[in-house]
């Protein structure tokens, strides 16, 4: 099947479905996690569809979505219709972003590299995990033009946490997004139940393994002690004394735009903003913290908080009507996350733009029947909240 064009994607679409042409993977969502966890490993499964505890976080992500209710206005001319946004300096097609997503070996042999072709073929912004499995420099240069943002989790070693920075600047990306919420990882039941995490398997360590500031830290290089190496990443890849100060001594080590993801609460919003370019109201997808608030109920006490910054929003994300009410409610960009990993699992880089097509084809579909020629037309009248 072929992707999307920005303006008017959706009928397209619909039609190449009509017409039988088919698409290695599943429409809808639930069917295509289904697909994807038959063909993944069980430590894939665990690591993608994990939750922290006993996932009520999780399952709130969705259910904050049905307490909003789409309200279309009819008659209005929507012949002509328009995805395009501004971000990061730039027209992009749509939007949508490609959310971070490490260790991506253990769920396709061709990793971030094919999620970064999908991207660049779709103009979509995307974001590279510090856990990746392929080299920042090796998928800036493979995004090219397409916009880019390099996720940080800060090291215990503020010498790797810069060095990590300077590296993405140098490689061409566009802003640093800094994740805050997950200062330990998660107690994921999953993972725990699985005995896999996929970096202490190897996985997801490509922009460690070849900094110099890591390999300086070790008695062996890698390539003859990886036991050793992996031992090194689990004690220093994450800083659970970072503070307010660690953001701003992040924001002095580089020209970069810096946005603070993993923000729920409206006085850390307002914070964020004032130390840095902006914000992702995000719970980590759940595994975070079990019974912490979901992101789509933070998100527009957020959005009123905050009266200049970048806001993205993160966390829960399924379907084009998804992306809509998170616009809707005050974000400017929408991150995509499980939806696209599972079509990676299932068809590669194929499969990851199949996904993004299709979210993006009823994206455009639902702005028809709202009422709603462009993005830039969508805010809190359209919604209703059911309780």
């Amino acid at each position: 099947m072929t992707g999307w064009t920005p303006s008017g994607s959706g009928p397209p679409r619909q039609r190449t479905f009509y017409r039988g042409d088919g698409s290695p993977i599943p429409v809808s969502y639930e069917a295509l996690r289904s697909a994807a966890e038959s063909a993944m490993s069980d430590a894939a499964t665990a690591f993608v569809g994990g939750g922290a505890g006993g996932g009520s976080t999780l399952s709130e992500n969705r259910a904050a979505f049905d307490r909003w209710e789409l309200v279309p206005r009819v008659l209005r001319d929507v012949a002509d219709r328009d995805l395009g946004v501004e971000a990061f300096d730039r027209a992009v097609a749509a939007p949508v972003m490609v959310a971070p997503i490490g260790a991506q070996s253990v769920i396709h042999e061709s990793a971030e590299t094919a999620v970064a072709s999908a991207a660049a073929a779709l103009d979509i912004p995307f974001a590279l995990s510090t856990a990746s499995s392929t080299p920042m420099e090796a998928v800036a240069e493979r995004l090219g033009s397409t916009p880019k943002v390099f996720q940080l989790y800060t090291a215990s070693d503020e010498r790797l946490t810069a060095n990590l920075v300077d590296r993405a600047e140098a490689a061409g990306y566009d802003a640093i997004m800094v994740t805050v919420d997950m200062p330990l990882r998660g107690w994921i039941e999953q993972e725990l139940e699985a005995g896999a995490f996929p970096p202490a398997d190897g996985h997801g360590l490509a922009n460690y393994l070849g900094d110099p500031v890591f390999r300086s830290a070790l008695e062996a290089p890698p390539e003859e002690d990886m036991d050793a190496a992996i031992e090194h990443y689990l004690s220093v890849a994450s800083d659970p004394s970072m503070t307010w100060e660690t953001i701003e001594a992040i924001v002095g080590m580089t020209e970069l735009p810096v946005l603070v993801k993993g923000v729920l609460h409206p006085d850390d919003a307002m914070r964020a903003t004032q130390v840095a370019d902006g914000l992702v109201v995000s719970n980590h997808g759940g595994r975070s913290l079990d019974g912490s608030t979901a992101a789509l109920t933070a998100l527009p006490e957020i959005a009123k908080t905050v009266d200049d910054g970048l806001v993205v929003f993160d966390s829960g994300i399924r379907r084009g009507t998804d992306v809509l009410k998170a616009l809707a409610l005050g974000a400017d960009l929408v991150m995509i996350g499980r939806p696209y990993v599972y079509g990676l699992a299932l068809a590669g880089e194929t499969g990851v733009r199949e996904v993004f097509s299709n979210i993006l084809a009823e994206l455009d579909i639902a702005l028809a029947q709202t009422g709603r020629p462009s993005i830039d037309e969508l805010d809190r009248s359209m919604l209703r909240r059911t309780e």
